[in-house]
């Protein structure tokens, strides 16, 4: 743990730069209102600079906490979580049938977990596409120390607008946990659409609320704005409006479901960051009590300097954007795991 905690204070050091970060946080959390405000105005609100701002300041907190894959999976118990990640990536391997000779477009890399796990396993060569600099920097360098960096490709843009990518590149794509960023969903699958290839498949991955919000439920409301808040979600669709949008951009829906499953073996996604599951060290990065005592521990770390001054702010957004998770999950009103497999037509 104290050999992680030390590499995360690098890295952190390296990210930030010495920058305000106390100051960013705070210019963070009133991005919701400034987003209001400029819409009263009639101005045009720059919600791209915001969603960077979010994982210039959270990414390395984030792979931290969770892992270098920064997206959910279905849970079971006799697997961890990252366990339970890697099956769902494989899941994906399969249902895209990837292979080595295919070229594979990663919309919204992340850091390139995900394409590590596509390019060791299936042979393909992966593209990764993302308009956050950091974060494809960081996937560049994990491929290097990987050994895969001869298997990836980094183009840095906006999803929105990918005109410096060739129609017809891709024999496969796909987006996790990406596009619910488009502030124009159907326009964002227009985009992949354009550069996949006649015939080829995608794979996506939606946070969306569930057929259980009302959005006439106070409390629901202040769950959604709460996420949206904490996740930098300018809105969250529901299941039908990401299936329109996919439709509309031209491709043939195969499959799309909720793969929240807790029937048999299944837990809920958002277990890990409500209940001790698996080590010690996991507890104390995910639950509740362990980012209280991580709160705690930057505190004393930042007064000796050990750690960035402003960490603990923005672990105290995280924190909060965790519980908001959790009571997304508990009510049934939300969920990170809408899945769709779908083909671009002959």
């Amino acid at each position: 743990m104290w050999r992680m905690l030390t590499s995360l204070s690098s890295s952190l050091r390296s990210v930030y730069q010495g920058s305000d970060i106390r100051m960013r946080v705070a210019r963070f959390r009133n991005w919701f209102d400034r987003m209001g405000q400029c819409d009263a105005d009639g101005i045009d609100y720059d919600y791209v600079r915001t969603v960077n701002e979010y994982y210039d300041l959270c990414s390395e907190f984030m792979q931290f906490g969770w892992s270098e894959s920064l997206h959910f999976a279905p849970l079971t118990r006799e697997e961890s979580l990252e366990e339970s990640i890697v099956r769902h990536q494989r899941l994906m391997i399969e249902k895209l049938e990837l292979r080595e000779g295919m070229v594979v477009a990663d919309v919204g890399c992340g850091v390139g977990g995900p394409m590590r796990r596509v390019a060791r396993e299936s042979g393909a060569r992966v593209v990764c596409i993302n308009n956050n600099v950091q974060q494809l920097e960081k996937a560049k360098q994990r491929n290097v120390e990987t050994g895969l960096d001869d298997m990836a490709e980094y183009i840095n843009c906006n999803f929105m607008d990918m005109s410096v990518i060739e129609p017809n590149s891709f024999d496969a794509g796909y987006a996790i946990e990406s596009t619910c960023y488009a502030p124009d969903k159907a326009r964002a699958f227009a985009e992949i659409f354009r550069i996949l290839k006649p015939g080829a498949l995608l794979w996506g991955q939606e946070m969306c609320m569930t057929e259980r919000f009302n959005p006439d439920d106070r409390l629901h409301r202040a769950i959604k704005d709460e996420l949206m808040f904490g996740i930098a979600l300018k809105e969250i669709a529901g299941f039908s409006e990401v299936d329109r949008a996919i439709e509309a951009a031209g491709f043939q829906i195969i499959h799309a479901a909720d793969m929240d499953d807790r029937e048999g073996q299944g837990i809920p996604w958002y277990w890990p960051m409500e209940s001790r599951s698996g080590t010690l060290r996991n507890a104390l990065r995910r639950t509740p009590l362990g980012r209280k005592a991580l709160i705690a521990g930057l505190w004393l770390a930042e007064m000796f300097r050990f750690f960035p001054k402003g960490s603990v702010a923005v672990v105290q957004l995280m924190d909060r954007t965790a519980k908001a998770y959790v009571a997304g999950g508990k009510t049934g009103i939300f969920t990170p795991l809408y899945c769709f497999l779908a083909r671009k037509p002959s």
